[in-house]
């Protein structure tokens, strides 16, 4: 299968839009699988610079991790005040505490207005986000937390830093684009 749900304005990307290359991941912040991968992919986003453009989505696996919707919820209302990237990288990096009070305690240092952020968890105004980007997964045939997909189509391949340049790599290739950090490599003329 492919991607279901095209990326439009509604998800969270970083990166230049016309990058050759488009990197989604779906995620749970209460997997430990996922926040190995977001290590992995600091690395693959500075390597790959200018080159990706990377995608998340919400796969949160609530039977096995209770905290991954609240987690995601969370994060969606720092999105909404323009935050959405460091909640997502402080969720990850702070995992092993992963609570209500840890979310509390990360959207104060991110200088969120608290009364907004607690008015939108409190009355779930980004649960149907949540949901939607769970069902856009499974109907992708995302059967686990992480889930890749590279130009639409599913990536089987690991996801640790090697794996994920050279995937990136070989897709950016496919698509005739230069798979270098410089943007002044010469490329091969026609004679």
């Amino acid at each position: 299968m492919s991607l279901a749900k095209p990326v439009d304005q509604t998800d969270h990307v970083t990166g230049p839009a016309d990058a050759p290359v488009m990197l989604v991941e779906y995620g749970d912040f209460q997997c430990p699988y996922c926040r190995a991968a977001h290590f992995y992919l600091k690395n693959v986003l500075a390597t790959m610079g200018d080159e990706v453009l990377f995608v998340f989505r919400h796969m949160p696996l609530t039977q096995v991790h209770p905290m991954a919707q609240p987690a995601a919820e969370a994060a969606e209302a720092a999105g909404a005040q323009g935050k959405f990237w460091p909640m997502h990288d402080a969720i990850y990096e702070h995992q092993d505490a992963l609570s209500p009070a840890l979310l509390t305690r990360l959207a104060q240092r991110l200088g969120l207005d608290m009364q907004r952020f607690t008015d939108d968890l409190q009355s779930h105004r980004f649960l149907p986000k949540v949901r939607g980007d769970f069902m856009s997964a499974v109907r992708s045939g995302a059967a686990g937390t992480p889930s890749f997909f590279i130009n639409g189509e599913p990536y089987e391949g690991g996801f640790d830093d090697e794996s994920l340049i050279e995937a990136l790599r070989f897709a950016a290739r496919m698509r005739g684009a230069p798979a270098t950090r410089s943007h002044h490599t010469p490329r091969p003329r026609a004679h």
